[in-house]
């Protein structure tokens, strides 16, 4: 299975960019050992658009453009389901894996948000809590739940999350 973030957005060098890259780096290196074959983050330039709605739109097309058929889709957006525990997430990646999906894809949106026709394409639409976050620092969530699922695939430490879940 190969891993794909796809985010609206470049980030600027700094510390953002830096622990998102520590995350990918970390995945990349666990995921060869539980059949990941790769964790590729790909950055789509924010649509320049007039208005919200045709932004969401022309970022949609360009997200869903690089989502192969098969691939397992999570979106990241504040309306999602935010009571997925890491385990749970651990779980699914697995099953998709086991299952024969040949890509996990997460996609984090612009500031606009993200098109319905993306959100019907999840298969999962996963918030991290209420607050609304900004959109690097979802990357680097969605980046670490992706190495902490990869972990606990793994049976390794680094998750030390309620053994009874």
């Amino acid at each position: 299975m190969r891993l794909l973030v796809i985010a609206i957005g470049r980030l600027k060098n700094g510390p953002e960019r830096d622990l998102a890259a520590r995350y990918r780096e970390r995945a990349v290196a666990l995921g060869r050992s539980l059949g990941v074959t790769a964790c590729d983050l790909t950055e789509i330039p924010e649509s320049r658009a007039r208005r919200a709605a045709d932004r969401v739109t022309e970022e949609a097309t360009a997200i869903l453009a690089l989502v192969p058929a098969d691939a397992a889709l999570i979106a990241c957006d504040e309306r999602g389901r935010s009571d997925w525990p890491s385990e749970r997430i651990a779980d699914r990646i697995g099953a998709w894996r086991d299952a024969g999906r040949s890509s996990l894809v997460l996609v984090v949106g612009g500031a606009d948000g993200l098109h319905e026709s993306l959100r019907a394409r999840a298969d999962h639409i996963l918030a991290f809590g209420a607050a609304t976050l900004p959109h690097g620092l979802v990357r680097v969530l969605a980046l670490e739940q992706v190495y902490r699922a990869l972990t606990i695939l793994a049976g390794h430490p680094y998750h030390r999350g309620d053994p009874d879940a």
